[in-house]
């Protein structure tokens, strides 16, 4: 997702550091992902692994299929330095809204460093920007505007971001799973909509090495539509302008998958970014979940917020790859 330039449109940097609001957050929460994670995990973890053809001579990348939601298959690359011996740290991630995971060739940069990484699909998307994706998304859907914002947005249970997040945490189950990998040093990375999905794994999985979420997506639902109509979020926005007696269902549903809420939960060190001009991923929304973020854990864990004053939805890019690679190796040293 990418966005034009515009001006510094939300609350001042002294608020943001600060901004604390009240988001929706039902009842039963941690119930509903219990279930729905021990409904997931049901399912045998068999990984199936196969070469991926990249033809690399520094680089191992294997074509791997795991069980997610429901048990459905979800296509992921693993790839790792091919002269490594012994198990190496992982850092799993997932793309940003309507891509997939692309080429083998595309994540080569982890191994480069001497770690593994496990690169997950995303369900139904890869179309819309990148080099595609090979995995379709299973579920119900009902009555929905474009795109995956309102896939089943009547119910939680049939929600799209139910399925995704759920993809997520049986993806790291793999990681843990694969030949070469030391399950206590998995890491989660995302960007935008990836950086949402890796809000949500730091509060569903307990025991992350680390995790980092730029620019992330899918925070505080009410602000974001409250003050942007840029899409993704402009999809709730379209939906709502034509179901005018659905906002609170619409709210509802979404509070069961606010990353802000699973924030909360998170236990693991975080590195996270926010542009201040980023009409896309508020910067308010991203300041939500990490001014949240771990204050349910027993201690608060050690947090990170990068600053782009002058970037929209772009972000850092490469200078937030370097303090990826910085936050990372500070954890394993």
């Amino acid at each position: 997702m990418s966005g034009a330039m515009m001006p510094q449109f939300d609350l001042p940097l002294s608020e943001l550091e600060t901004y604390r609001p009240d988001v929706r957050e039902p009842a039963d929460f941690d119930e509903f992902w219990a279930r729905t994670l021990a409904e997931a995990r049901s399912v045998p973890l068999d990984v199936q692994m196969a070469d991926a053809g990249a033809g690399l001579g520094g680089v191992d990348i294997q074509d791997v299929t795991f069980p997610g939601f429901g048990g459905q298959p979800i296509r992921a690359w693993y790839a790792r330095p091919r002269a490594a011996t012994g198990d190496l740290a992982c850092v799993v991630e997932i793309a940003g809204y309507g891509g997939g995971r692309g080429l083998p060739i595309e994540h080569t940069l982890w191994p480069a460093e001497g770690i593994a990484t496990l690169w997950i699909d995303s369900r139904g998307q890869g179309s819309e920007w990148g080099n595609g994706g090979h995995t379709a998304d299973v579920g119900a859907t009902g009555p929905a505007s474009s795109g995956v914002m309102t896939r089943g947005i009547d119910d939680p249970h049939d929600h799209y971001y139910r399925r995704m997040f759920t993809d997520a945490v049986r993806g790291v189950d793999a990681a843990r799973a694969l030949p070469g990998v030391d399950p206590e040093r998995v890491f989660f990375a995302g960007t935008s909509q990836g950086g949402g999905v890796a809000l949500a794994v730091s509060g569903l999985v307990p025991d992350l090495a680390g995790v980092m979420a730029d620019v992330p997506f899918l925070c505080h639902f009410e602000r974001a539509i409250a003050i942007t109509d840029d899409f993704p979020y402009g999809e709730l926005v379209r939906y709502l302008a034509v179901h005018r007696d659905a906002r609170d269902k619409v709210f509802g549903t979404l509070s069961y998958l606010d990353a802000a809420n699973h924030a909360r939960r998170a236990h693991a060190p975080l590195l996270t970014s926010a542009a201040l001009r980023d009409g896309i991923c508020p910067p308010s929304t991203v300041f939500t979940a990490f001014n949240r973020y771990g204050e349910l854990a027993p201690s608060a864990p050690a947090k990170a917020i990068e600053v782009y004053p002058d970037n929209g939805h772009e972000g850092g890019q490469g200078f937030q790859t370097m303090k990826r690679l910085e936050f990372v190796r500070s954890i394993l040293s």
